[in-house]
């Protein structure tokens, strides 16, 4: 049986039908598909067609998801790459996959399976092996892992938690947009599965990083990300890095982890487009 959601099939037929390379965008906790709007309309003027994944469950806009934060409730890891992978292999061509937070470790699963021309992982939430716990991190994580029946629950972040772990590196009046605009209750079973990862030889956030099929690989990080700093993202790339193919790293002066919806998404946008020129093939017109 099929995942994939009308409004998900809608664009894979518009990008299937439109002969231009795709992007496929995955979102990562407390965000709704909708954050990656400004987005879209970016990467279809740079060329692309644009399909943006939702998660299981998720409902289509923030209202709804507000009057029921319950909607995540135990949505895992193993799901929503799944999820994701279906989406990608309904695609014509190879996408290239661009993900944040929890999104960023997704597409790492999904290129794992060999399905993306290239990924780019932006402040990516650490898979099995990535080491490093800073203090940040566990601040940042403690409202959800704070109290194990949160494995099974949503949790939504008050002002001044997200303030600290998504938008500590803007303006006060930035923040509180932020919030108003996209904060929605998170499931909090994908942070316990990270968390507990490197203690389960069977853990979901498993990564082949000699995979021969995962393709190149660029990892941003946000030099100010206080819940996947500069040490866990970088952990990262030295692991993927054992990979034979092109694997890159660039960190973004200045930004924290609201770095793909605060006002200067731009620049992170233009790193990862510049990253897909040298990557991503284009039809000759």
């Amino acid at each position: 049986m099929t995942t994939i959601t009308t409004r998900e099939a809608r664009q894979i037929s518009a990008a299937n039908a439109s002969g231009r390379p795709t992007a496929l965008l995955v979102h990562g906790l407390w965000l709704l598909a909708e954050s990656w709007d400004a987005w879209r309309e970016h990467l279809e003027d740079a060329g692309y067609a644009v399909v943006v994944a939702e998660w299981p469950a998720e409902v289509e806009d923030i209202a709804t998801a507000r009057r029921d934060p319950s909607f995540f409730a135990g949505v895992g890891v193993g799901e929503v790459t799944d999820h994701v992978a279906e989406i990608a292999e309904a695609l014509t061509v190879k996408p290239l996959l661009i993900g944040h937070s929890f999104g960023g470790l997704l597409v790492q699963r999904v290129a794992d399976r060999g399905l993306a021309a290239a990924t780019v992982a932006i402040d990516p939430a650490p898979f099995k092996g990535v080491l490093p716990l800073p203090l940040t991190t566990l601040k940042a994580s403690f409202p959800v892992l704070g109290n194990p029946a949160n494995r099974t629950r949503t949790v939504t972040l008050t002002f001044d938690e997200f303030r600290y772990g998504f938008a500590n590196a803007v303006t006060e009046d930035e923040a509180r947009a932020l919030y108003e605009a996209h904060n929605i209750a998170a499931p909090g079973r994908p942070l316990f599965q990270a968390a507990t990862a490197n203690f389960n030889p069977k853990a979901a956030t498993r990564i082949d990083v000699k995979n021969a099929e995962r393709g190149p690989l660029l990892v941003i990080s946000g030099e100010k990300d206080t819940i996947v700093p500069h040490a866990i993202a970088h952990a990262a790339y030295r692991l993927q890095s054992r990979n034979a193919g092109v694997t890159e790293f660039v960190e973004i002066e200045g930004r924290g982890h609201s770095l793909t919806i605060d006002s200067g998404w731009v620049e992170v946008a233009d790193a990862a487009l510049a990253f897909a020129a040298r990557h991503v093939p284009h039809p000759v017109a």
